[in-house]
C-alpha cells in the first residue's frame, strides 16, 4: 500500500527562489494546457491525450518567449500534465468536477519523481535546486534514511510555510488484535459524534475560539491598498489564522479516527451528502466547520490499514426517527426535538444515541431485529445488496415529546 509522510521544510533563500520559479512554471504549463484542451473540445469536440500535451510542451519550450521553462526541472512540468490528464479522466468518469485554473495566490506545489530527486542518509536533493533541502522529520520510530520514496512533493502554503511530502510504497501491515467490539457512529452538530455505546465526542469548536481574531485580520487586510507590501503582510496574517484553525481541526479528526479504528473491529457511519446539506443557509456555516467529509476519508483508510471493517449506511435511512427497541417509525421529527418517547413500546430515546444504535443495527453490527446488513455500502468488496422485505412498523403522525 502507499502512504505519505508530510513534514515541514526550511529552504534557503536560494532554494526558495528556485522552487518559487518552479511553482510559476508548473502553473503556466497547467493553465495553458487546460485552456488549449478546453478550446479544442469546444470547437472540435475532440479530447486531448497526455502524449499530445507532452509534445505541445516540448514545442512550447523551443519558443524564445517561453525559454524560461527550461531553467527549472522538467519533471514537475511533466507531472502536472499527468495530474491534469488524471483530473480530466475523473471528470469524464463523473468522479470529480472539471479542473480549474491555478492561481498564484494560495497553495503552490511541484512533484518530483525518482529521476529528479535523491534521498540519501536522510538528506533530500531536488533537480536543479542548489544544495540539500532541510526538513524536520516527525516520526521518531521511522528512519528516513531507510525510505525509498516514489515521489516527492514540495509545497508552499498561502501563509508562507513550506512542506515536503514523501510518497512511499510500504508493505500492508499485519492486522491488529481483534477487540470484539462494534459501534455505530452518528455525526451531528450538537456533538461531533455520538456512539451507539452512549459515549459523546464533543465539538472542539476551533473556529469559534479564533473567529474574533480572524475577523480583525480580515478588516486590516481590506483596508490596505491593493498590490502593496502591507496588504501582502496582512494577507499572510489571515492565511496563518486560517491555517491554525485548519491544523487544529485536522489534528482533532486524526485523533478521533485513530481512537475509533484502534478500539472497534467494525464501525458503521452514515453516508452524509455534505454538499447538499450546506445548501441549508441556517446550518451551512456550522456544517462546513465540522469536517465530516475529511473524517470519513481518514476513517476509511485507517480502518483498512488496521484490518478493521467500515460500513456506510444509506443516507436516506431514517436512523433518528426509528425506535431502536421496537422499530416503530415516526412520521416526522424536527431538528429541535432532542428526546422523544416511542408511542409503541414507551421507550424514552435520546435522539443521537438512538440514531447511532440504529446505524449499528442497519450495518449488521448488532443482533437485533434488522441486523441483516441492508442498505449498507461496505468499503471493501463484496457489497451487500439492499433488502426488500425489511420494513419498520407503520409511521404515525405527530412527534411524541417529553
Amino acid at each position: 500500500m502507499r502512504t505519505a509522510y508530510r513534514c515541514r521544510a526550511y529552504p534557503t533563500p536560494e532554494q526558495a527562489a528556485v522552487l518559487n520559479r518552479t511553482f510559476g512554471c508548473v502553473r503556466v504549463v497547467w493553465n495553458r494546457t487546460l485552456a488549449a484542451r478546453t478550446a479544442r473540445w469546444r470547437t472540435d469536440r475532440t479530447s486531448t491525450s497526455y502524449a499530445q500535451t507532452d509534445r505541445a510542451l516540448t514545442e512550447l519550450k523551443k519558443q524564445p518567449e517561453w525559454a524560461f521553462l527550461g531553467e527549472v526541472s522538467s519533471v514537475p512540468l511533466q507531472q502536472t500534465l499527468r495530474h491534469q490528464h488524471a483530473a480530466m479522466t475523473a471528470f469524464f468518469a463523473k468522479r470529480a468536477r472539471y479542473p480549474r485554473f491555478k492561481s498564484r495566490h494560495g497553495r503552490q506545489s511541484a512533484s518530483f519523481t525518482r529521476s529528479a530527486f535523491r534521498l540519501r542518509d536522510g538528506r533530500l536533493s531536488l533537480g536543479k535546486t542548489p544544495g540539500t533541502l532541510a526538513f524536520v522529520w516527525s516520526w521518531p520510530d521511522i528512519d528516513p534514511a531507510g525510505l525509498d520514496p516514489t515521489m516527492v512533493t514540495v509545497s508552499r502554503d498561502s501563509d508562507g510555510r513550506w512542506f515536503v511530502t514523501l510518497a512511499v510504497d510500504v508493505d500492508t501491515p499485519a492486522a491488529v488484535e481483534l477487540t470484539g467490539q462494534a459501534v455505530g457512529v452518528d455525526l451531528g452538530l450538537t456533538d461531533f459524534a455520538v456512539l451507539s455505546t452512549g459515549e459523546r465526542i464533543p465539538h472542539p469548536r476551533h473556529m469559534e475560539r479564533r473567529e474574533r481574531r480572524l475577523k480583525r485580520y480580515q478588516r486590516m487586510m481590506v483596508r490596505r491598498q491593493r498590490g502593496s507590501a502591507n496588504r501582502a503582510k496582512a494577507r499572510r496574517k489571515v492565511a496563518r489564522a486560517h491555517a491554525r484553525v485548519r491544523d487544529a481541526r485536522r489534528d482533532f479528526l486524526h485523533q478521533t479516527s485513530t481512537a475509533l479504528a484502534r478500539r472497534f473491529d467494525a464501525i458503521a457511519v452514515e453516508d452524509l451528502a455534505v454538499a447538499n446539506m450546506v445548501r441549508n443557509r441556517s446550518l451551512a456555516k456550522a456544517i462546513s466547520r465540522t469536517g465530516w467529509a475529511e473524517f470519513r476519508t481518514l476513517l476509511a483508510y485507517k480502518t483498512q490499514r488496521a484490518g478493521r471493517h467500515l460500513a456506510v449506511i444509506d443516507r436516506w435511512y431514517p436512523s433518528s426517527k426509528t425506535c431502536s427497541t421496537c422499530g416503530h417509525l415516526l412520521a416526522t421529527l424536527s431538528l429541535g426535538t432532542r428526546h422523544w418517547r416511542c408511542p409503541s413500546c414507551g421507550t424514552r430515546h435520546d435522539r443521537d444515541v438512538n440514531a447511532a444504535q440504529n446505524i449499528a443495527v442497519a450495518a449488521g453490527l448488532a443482533e437485533t431485529r434488522n441486523a441483516c446488513g441492508a442498505d449498507v455500502r461496505h468499503e471493501e468488496p463484496p457489497s451487500v445488496r439492499s433488502a426488500v422485505n425489511q420494513e419498520p412498523l407503520p409511521a404515525r403522525a405527530g412527534i411524541p415529546r417529553l
